[in-house]
């Protein structure tokens, strides 16, 4: 627990929780739901187990309970609760908040709980783009406020990986329908947030297409050989913080890989989102997309 952030403040708890600093305070007056520590200065500073118990009781108060039923429960009643509730199948935001409940517990059978209940009423690709993505936007947030840790980032991301892993597995087995292009999927040297990758990988195996993935932090030249290979390559990154200088990289990758018409190569992710935002000028046979719907009306 030495990297795992162990005090919160009042604003981390409003964050994570959702529930406004000062109905905390109140809960703490008229219900005694929470005892916080004090500094010389009288700010509150909260332990894990408060932080626990807020995005319990704030759960549970989005699924009708009053606090006035929930404070007079312990704690163990009230994680045992949580437990018992069954995700809603038509509330997304209310599945975002038990996913977080259970990044926060590290609370992996709440997470699998809450993933199978959504998956009775909805396809893998539902729940990722309604429930995944929102999340995963949410945690981007609260990591660069330090609200929360690298430990409950990767956390709750690994679940996430998981999943994917078995819905492309899936896809995996069937021979591919289309044979017009061949998408080569990697990340770029020092990139290693993969969830977008992996998820690009499951929409272009759904639609038909041979994928060939090839994962995070790969060198430039490494590519050439693949970009030979086949008649129309797709070269498909998702850049979340690499390549730095991006202007360079692509022309770069244009003069050395994607060298005549039968090559391109897609973008989507961060960095290509800041592309089209800034109207930056990108190489022949580069395109950035805004999300992965747009990719897939372009296939």
């Amino acid at each position: 627990m030495g990297n795992i952030k162990q005090n919160f403040s009042i604003k981390d708890l409003e964050s994570l929780s959702g529930i406004k600093a000062h109905t905390i305070r109140m809960w703490e007056k008229r219900y005694k739901v929470l005892e916080p520590k004090r500094t010389e200065t009288n700010i509150r500073s909260y332990g894990v187990n408060g932080l626990q118990k807020i995005l319990n009781i704030a759960f549970l108060n989005e699924n009708g309970y009053k606090i006035s039923r929930i404070s007079k429960m312990n704690d163990s009643e009230i994680g045992e609760l949580v437990q018992k509730i069954t995700t809603s199948k038509s509330n997304t935001n209310r599945a975002v908040k038990s996913l977080k409940v259970a990044m926060m517990n590290f609370d992996q059978a709440l997470f699998l709980k809450t993933y199978d209940g959504l998956l009775e009423h909805n396809t893998f690709r539902e729940i990722y783009n309604n429930v995944f993505i929102p999340l995963l936007k949410e945690i981007g947030f609260l990591w660069q406020a330090g609200t929360i840790t690298p430990a409950h980032e990767q956390f709750i991301s690994t679940l996430i990986k998981q999943k994917l892993f078995l819905n492309i597995e899936k896809l995996q087995f069937e021979k591919p329908s289309k044979t017009d292009k061949v998408f080569i999927l990697f990340l770029p040297e020092e990139e290693i947030h993969d969830i977008g990758l992996f998820y690009t990988n499951y929409e272009l195996l759904l639609h038909g297409y041979k994928v060939i993935f090839l994962g995070q932090s790969l060198p430039m030249e490494d590519l050439t050989y693949l970009s030979k290979l086949f008649d129309q390559t797709v070269f498909v990154s998702y850049l979340t913080v690499k390549p730095e200088n991006i202007k360079d990289y692509l022309n770069r990758f244009t003069k050395n890989i994607c060298t005549d018409d039968g090559c391109e190569y897609w973008l989507l992710g961060r960095k290509a989102n800041e592309i089209i935002e800034k109207n930056i000028s990108l190489p022949a046979r580069v395109r950035a997309f805004e999300d992965i719907n747009q990719l897939t009306l372009n296939l």
